[in-house]
């Protein structure tokens, strides 16, 4: 069942969490979950070969849940109870909660991850392929500038193409870095933690960031992300 992707940079956590559980499960129950990790929105293996089933059930099931349950310890009789993903990250951020940043930044990174694949590849179009083609001069541009961005990050973090200031830009961010910490509107993420590409690509990181441009990122999706 397609999500609405407008809502995932609005909704609070629980919110989020029910949207994205089997229709089972109530708000209520979701809520009572704390910080939930949503379902992964397709198959394990249906980002093979570029992402491998293994790599996927790493990544998804051991990284980005351990996140989650290091919410819902750190959280529990904290201002960061209840509140939203997005908020976790602002507050954190504001308050100098290194933990909480961290690992609401990490959960919250991994949820867009996840989603921008799915449907795709799907090539960008409208509004979002203007936006491409006059702040990068085109798709291949942009793709390269990202791929490039990713060898610069150190150790671990995340390239972001995000919307900011009228205009689209290229942020290689570390560790859990967040585009809505730095007041950016994020638009696509691709994961450059090693555990997101070394049992499939080694390290050859760049290789591993172009295949995922080239071959998995939905960009209707990336473009739906674009204020209207």
């Amino acid at each position: 069942m397609p999500i609405d992707r407008r809502t995932l940079l609005t909704v609070s956590a629980a919110a989020a969490a029910a949207s994205l559980l089997p229709k089972s499960a109530t708000a209520q129950e979701s809520a009572a979950a704390g910080f939930t990790q949503p379902p992964l929105p397709y198959a394990q293996d249906a980002l093979a070969p570029t992402i491998s089933a293994k790599t996927v059930g790493l990544h998804y099931g051991k990284h980005h849940a351990s996140y989650f349950t290091a919410l819902n310890k750190l959280a529990p009789g904290t201002p960061f109870e209840g509140v939203s993903l997005e908020e976790a990250i602002t507050k954190a951020k504001a308050d100098g909660n290194q933990a909480i940043f961290d690992n609401a930044g990490q959960a919250w990174n991994h949820v867009f991850y996840w989603n921008q694949f799915e449907g795709g590849p799907a090539a960008p179009e409208g509004a979002f392929l203007e936006a491409v083609t006059r702040d990068f001069g085109g798709v291949d541009e942009m793709k390269a500038a990202m791929v490039a961005e990713a060898g610069k990050v150190f150790g671990t973090g995340w390239v972001w193409l995000v919307e900011g200031d009228g205009k689209l830009e290229i942020l290689g961010l570390q560790d859990a870095g967040n585009p809505i910490a730095e007041g950016k509107k994020p638009l696509a993420g691709i994961d450059v933690w090693e555990h997101a590409y070394y049992l499939d690509y080694e390290n050859r990181r760049p290789d591993h960031v172009k295949a995922v441009l080239d071959s998995l990122v939905n960009w209707r999706f990336v473009g739906e992300q674009m204020s209207a």
